[in-house]
């Protein structure tokens, strides 16, 4: 039997030793969270690599919104690559779109042969594509390993069918890892609907900052309300629950 394997969606590398101690078997380090994940620095980069011994990819997103990229930003992703190498990275993670919504088979290929020898993953701009089963073909054919996806919905879970019938399309050519809304208390009935057998989740908890004194008229977003005083961390033991969670599947 395989074994499943959880991904842990870190925002910093506190948050990537809390998934090692979890029993996470890889990490995604991203930034902007809010923004659906964009590419961490440099420094975050190596401090997390130094800290851990799992896997670590590393999303390669110079901002959020579209998967459309002009070629300023392609040069941006390609040196955000190379940065990663750098910094010891296992693999990355990318994907771009043709403004019709489908698979720009250019741009992708280009990064993906920057990558080289590391581990790719096509994130979850295959979410917003136009025709899931013509980009399943490609990205295969671009020699990806893995699709992150929630099946075009919302979360994983509202998205099973999908999911389900892209793992028995891909037939064990590519990776099919549900992505979104995934926890602890649904991770083992998404891997009995799906067939899925990699699992992609934050588990995060909610911290509280140091700061004793507090201006809580001032935030950092500007007119966009944030949480300026707490910030939200890897919580391994709710890694460690969805590990456990799949041991019953």
């Amino acid at each position: 039997m395989v074994r499943p394997v959880i991904e842990v969606c870190a925002n910093s590398a506190a948050s990537c030793v809390a998934a090692e101690q979890g029993g996470a078997a890889r990490v995604e380090l991203c930034a902007g969270i809010p923004e659906g994940g964009t590419t961490p620095s440099y420094g975050e980069m190596v401090t997390a690599r130094r800290a851990i011994g799992i896997r670590m990819n590393v999303i390669i997103r110079p901002r959020g919104g579209d998967f459309l990229y002009t070629p300023a930003e392609i040069q941006t992703m390609l040196l955000d690559i190379e940065a990663a190498k750098a910094a010891g990275a296992d693999g990355v993670v990318f994907g771009c779109l043709k403004a019709d919504g489908t698979i720009d088979a250019e741009r992708n290929r280009e990064l993906k042969q920057a990558a080289g020898s590391l581990s790719t993953t096509f994130h979850r701009a295959f979410d917003v594509c136009r025709d899931p089963f013509e980009a399943l073909e490609q990205i295969i054919a671009l020699g990806f390993d893995r699709i992150l996806t929630s099946g075009q919905e919302a979360t994983a879970p509202q998205g099973a069918e999908l999911i389900a019938r892209l793992v028995e399309r891909a037939a064990g050519r590519i990776v099919i890892m549900p992505g979104c809304g995934v926890n602890e208390n649904n991770v083992a009935e998404l891997a009995r609907r799906t067939g899925a057998q990699e699992f992609h989740m934050s588990a995060r908890h909610r911290v509280e900052g140091g700061m004793e004194y507090r201006n809580e008229r001032v935030s950092m977003g500007g007119t966009v309300t944030v949480e300026e005083f707490a910030r939200d961390i890897t919580d391994p033991e709710r890694v460690a629950r969805s590990i456990e969670a799949l041991r019953h599947v």
